[in-house]
Formats: structure tokens, C-alpha cells, sequence
């Protein structure tokens, strides 16, 4: 695909993801629209951080991602859809499951519903690893069973099964990409890896949860690939498709190879507030990225060791615009 000239929707484009997805697809001459929760203080999430030259192509929209004429007036002349738009904190989904499953849910069906009246070339839905629970065997396949361990499991479940119905019901060119354990710039103190980077630069001892709890971790240049890759490939329609290094290490040996880059002695305490609930933590994610190889083309090309050393330097230079001492969901 060519993307000069493509009027593209990423929807949750403030995000982590959604931001290095937005910023790849305007540098390739892509016309896209950023979908970004309204707030008072007219933040624009990530997409803040951009350089100016990308920022000056984007067309900001403002709207709810749960409310249909929303969404609707979001994709007027779209040609593509990247729906990154969900609430994601598993912890926050034990609080407030009822916001997480309307978001999750409804934000897919809306934009299904959506298309089933437009002629769009593709619409590409953001699933999520965390749907496999932990793992049955390993590498995880996309046959893997889905297990619901978390409210936030159980909603993206839901979503990726509402995203294939409309394919199959009604020839809508869907695919779901499913990246597994994403890191890099720009990544919130809410996930593992910026959290250890950054209280490795303003503090002695660490607090950490589960240490012995296996991920699959791929750097975000790479994740960008998988959907810019999965967008492209007519043979993508109608899949489930996993982005990741397939390669695991334990949040211990991360947090130890992370102290070795930087040079830092590791002390590691353990904070019963960051640990998930004993049947909801999933204790194994090791992704098989053969099925991207094979159908689209995708292959990570960053190591973890080359990925944690741009984003530590990242890190270095912005620490103060995302640590926060307090632990927060």
C-alpha cells in the first residue's frame, strides 16, 4: 500500500502506540486523523511530544470513542482505520470493569458499524496478548485458547470477537493484530519497563511486583511494523495476528539486564499493591510470530538489549515529565 495520500483514522492516537504509529504513517505521506478523548485542559496525549513538522499534518478530532455520531463524523472519507482506542490498565480494570468494557467494546462495534456502510480498505483492531491468560503451552500461537483472567482481558476478548463477526457476517476487511508486551519512548510509568528505568534514575531501591512472571517484550518501532505491515497485506484480512519477539524473560531478569545497561546496582522490593490477584496473573506470555512471518511479511528487527538502550537514553533526557513516586493504576 501506498500511503501518500491515504486519509487514515487512528483512533486512541494519543497513546503510546497510537502516537508512533501516527508519527510513521505522516512521515510516509499518509492524511491522518487522530481520534483523541476530549479534556478540559485540550491535552493531546503523547501526540504533545511529537516534533513540530509532524504535528502542523495532523488533523486533531476530539470526540468519545463510545458515542456513535462520534465516531461517525470521525471516519467521514477514511480510507483506513486504526483502532487503538481502549482503556488498558488491567489494574484499573478490577476497579472499574463496567468503563472498561463499555470503552472496549462499543469503540470496535461503533466503528463496525460504521463501515459496514463506506467502502474502506481496511480497518485494523488493536487486540491484545493479555486475551491468551497464561500461556498453555508455549510459543503461543493463535490457536492458543482465550482466557479471560482479567475484566480487561475479558473485554478485549469480547471486542476481537465482535471485529470477526462483522468480516464473516458482513465482508468487512478486518484484521486484529495482537501485539504482545510493548515498550519504547513515550511509554507511560504504568508499564514495567519505563517504572524500573525510572526508578532506577531516581532511587536506590526499586519496588516491583510479580518478578517471576514471564514476558514476550518488543520494542515499539517493531509493533508499528506488525500494523503498518498487517494494513498492507490483502492475505491479513479476516486474522488474528500476533506481533512479538518471540523470546521471553522474567520481569526479575529484565529489571537485571536494565541495572547492567545503565550501570546501576539492583535492589528490588516487593510492593504487594503492584502484584494482580493470585488467578488473575498470567504467568507466561511467549508469542509465535511465525503466522506474521509467513502471511505479511513481519520480523522484529530490534534485539532487547538494542530496544532497552533507546529507551533508556529516552528516558534519561524525560524523566521528569513521567516519574511519579506514587504507584498508581
Amino acid at each position: 500500500m501506498n500511503w501518500r495520500g491515504k486519509k487514515v483514522l487512528v483512533t486512541g492516537a494519543g497513546g503510546f502506540i497510537g502516537s508512533h504509529l501516527v508519527e510513521y504513517l505522516v512521515k510516509n505521506g499518509a492524511k491522518v486523523r487522530a481520534f483523541l478523548r476530549y479534556t478540559s485542559n485540550n491535552n493531546n496525549g503523547q501526540l504533545d511530544e511529537l516534533d513540530i513538522s509532524i504535528k502542523e499534518k495532523l488533523e486533531i478530532y476530539k470526540g468519545e470513542i463510545r458515542e456513535f455520531d462520534s465516531v461517525k463524523k470521525a471516519m467521514k472519507d477514511i480510507n483506513v482505520v486504526f483502532n487503538l482506542a481502549a482503556l488498558v490498565g488491567i489494574p484499573y480494570s478490577y476497579q472499574h470493569p463496567f468503563e472498561v468494557f463499555e470503552t472496549n467494546t462499543l469503540g470496535i462495534l461503533n466503528i463496525l458499524c460504521i463501515a459496514r456502510d463506506m467502502r474502506l480498505d481496511r480497518i485494523i483492531h488493536t487486540s491484545t496478548s493479555e486475551v491468551y491468560g497464561s500461556a498453555k503451552y508455549v510459543p503461543i500461537d493463535e490457536k492458543h485458547e482465550l482466557q479471560p483472567q482479567s475484566p480487561y482481558s475479558a473485554s478485549k476478548i469480547s471486542a476481537d470477537a465482535i471485529a470477526l463477526s462483522f468480516h464473516y457476517s458482513f465482508g468487512l476487511p478486518v484484521s486484529i493484530i495482537r501485539p504482545f508486551n510493548t515498550y519504547g519512548p513515550r511509554q507511560s510509568i504504568r508499564a514495567v519497563i519505563p517504572t524500573i528505568i525510572l526508578q532506577l534514575l531516581s532511587k536506590d531501591k526499586i519496588s516491583l511486583g510479580s518478578l517471576d512472571t514471564k514476558r514476550d517484550f518488543t520494542f515499539v518501532k517493531d509493533t508499528v511494523m506488525g500494523f503498518v505491515k498487517i494494513a498492507e497485506s490483502r492475505s491479513s484480512i479476516g486474522e488474528v495476528i500476533n506481533i512479538g519477539s518471540s523470546s521471553e524473560i522474567t520481569i526479575a531478569d529484565v529489571a537485571e539486564k536494565i541495572a547492567n545497561i545503565m550501570k546501576k546496582k539492583l535492589k528490588i522490593s516487593n510492593d504487594v499493591i503492584r502484584v494482580r490477584p493470585q488467578n488473575s496473573e498470567v504467568n507466561r506470555l511467549f508469542a509465535s510470530n511465525q503466522k506474521a512471518k509467513e502471511l505479511v511479511g513481519w520480523k522484529p528487527m530490534f534485539s532487547l538489549e538494542e530496544g532497552l538502550k533507546k529507551t533508556i537514553e529516552f528516558y534519561k533526557i524525560n524523566w521528569k515529565k513521567y516519574y511519579n513516586e506514587k504507584y498508581g493504576v
